[in-house]
């Protein structure tokens, strides 16, 4: 019998943490252990060692790309690095740890599988530990890694990596997200329990952070049962040249969640026409069947007038509809949000005008609660608002879909993004415009 190969996995995970937690030089220990590196980059990084310490190589060099960063020792923008082992393959967002780059972290986290949060072992808990692990319950991320780093520097006691587990394990019930949490006492300088295991960790027993990463669950993590296809490009190629091209016309865009095949019928949104899927193309061609999160391009068996914005869905567990939305944001502009504030909202792949009607809470960081009618919401500050929107949105709610459930606030005038958004679940399903119409 022939051998199947399967493709190997991909993995997206981030780093976060409070400022000089280790976050750029856990990743270049990852990337230098797990011998990631071409030639040239372990020659250039072994030339540019910091000799005004012990002549160690800088590690945090790989990911602190910016001039900036490098002569402030910090990370300000976020870097993405691409390694695989034999198992798996994984890009990391290496995100800011100050405050005042929290916006940056919010970017680098948000298509995350699993996120780790790095901490200090002498400094402890701090706010920045609690806002990080908020914001990846926040973004839906379903894995979570607390790195107590900097073992070496309390001694290797367990009695201060269990002190910070049972700190961090009393708020976890607050946020109540994770699907799985993971706590590995590391130093990411010597690299201890990064790639090898430790022996100044006897009494650990679990996994180090390269083999919980290759071995961690991850099949489930995207929503296969309910259909969802913004559609972002009408696709009429018009190739005179070619008569299998001539007349086509397709619907691409990426499956948001769900699978869809042949011969399935669906419905196009907000007008309700019902049909079915004539052909599936991928980058490889024709198929069968695909699934989130391809990029693919769906022909339908009839012509119907749908346009970029439009969504097409299963039958089964229609989506929401509504111009009037509750949602969860993160604040990232240095102008305050306060209520009567119009904005551009972007929506998976359409953009709407909308206005901010009311400022309903934001969340304290010290106990993670939240606090009523704030009067405004600073930069970084996540708080929960009410929009309206100028025509209704067609989405489900963040915790279900992360992709039809979150969105963008877009400046009008400057284009700046201002918010990242997680809508709440709709309170009634989307209504179509011609109910029960089909071709």
């Amino acid at each position: 019998m022939p051998h199947t190969q399967h493709p190997i996995e991909l993995l997206r995970f981030n780093t976060c943490g409070s400022v000089d937690d280790g976050k750029s030089t856990l990743i270049g220990r990852l990337l230098y252990d797990s011998k990631s590196l071409m030639e040239d980059q372990v020659e250039a990084l072994e030339k540019s060692a910091d000799l005004t310490g012990s002549g160690q190589i800088n590690l945090a060099n790989l990911t602190d790309g910016l001039r900036a960063e490098r002569e402030q020792g910090i990370t300000i923008d976020v870097a993405y690095r691409y390694f695989a082992t034999p198992k798996r393959k994984f890009i990391v967002a290496d995100t800011p740890g100050h405050v005042q780059y929290t916006r940056n972290m919010v970017t680098g986290a948000s298509t995350a599988n699993l996120s780790i949060v790095l901490v200090d072992a002498r400094q402890g808990v701090i706010e920045q530990t609690r806002r990080h692990t908020y914001i990846a319950a926040l973004l839906g991320i379903p894995h979570l890694v607390i790195a107590i780093n900097k073992m070496d520097l309390v001694d290797w006691k367990q009695e201060r990596f269990q002190e910070i587990r049972d700190e961090i394990e009393d708020f976890l019930p607050k946020l109540d997200v994770f699907r799985d949490v993971k706590f590995i006492p590391m130093s990411a300088l010597n690299g201890d329990n990064v790639v090898d295991v430790s022996k100044n960790t006897p009494w650990y027993e679990g996994p180090t952070l390269l083999g919980h990463l290759e071995n961690v669950h991850i099949a489930s993590d995207w929503n296969l049962n309910t259909f969802r296809f913004p559609v972002q490009w009408v696709n009429r190629p018009n190739n005179p040249t070619d008569k299998t091209l001539h007349d086509f016309r397709g619907l691409s865009g990426q499956i948001a969640s769900g699978i869809v095949r042949k011969g399935q019928q669906i419905v196009v949104l907000p007008i309700g026409i019902k049909t079915t899927v004539k052909d599936i193309w991928t980058y490889d061609g024709s198929s069968e069947e695909v699934f989130c999160p391809q990029s693919v391009t769906l022909c339908l068996e009839h012509d119907i007038d749908v346009s970029r914005g439009d969504m097409i869905v299963g039958l089964e567990n229609l989506p929401g509809s509504s111009a009037e939305l509750c949602a969860r944001v993160c604040w990232m502009h240095p102008r305050p949000l306060t209520a009567g504030k119009k904005y551009f909202l972007k929506h998976t792949t359409q953009t709407v005008q909308a206005v901010v009607t009311q400022l309903e809470s934001k969340i304290n960081f010290d106990t993670l609660e939240p606090e009523a009618a704030p009067a405004a919401l600073a930069m970084n500050d996540i708080g929960g608002i009410r929009l309206k929107t100028a025509k209704p949105l067609i989405f489900d709610g963040y915790a279900t879909n992360r992709l039809t459930g979150s969105f963008i606030l877009i400046e009008q005038g400057t284009n700046a993004t201002v918010a990242a958004g997680m809508l709440s679940a709709p309170t009634e399903a989307v209504k179509p415009e011609y109910t029960d119409f089909a071709i």
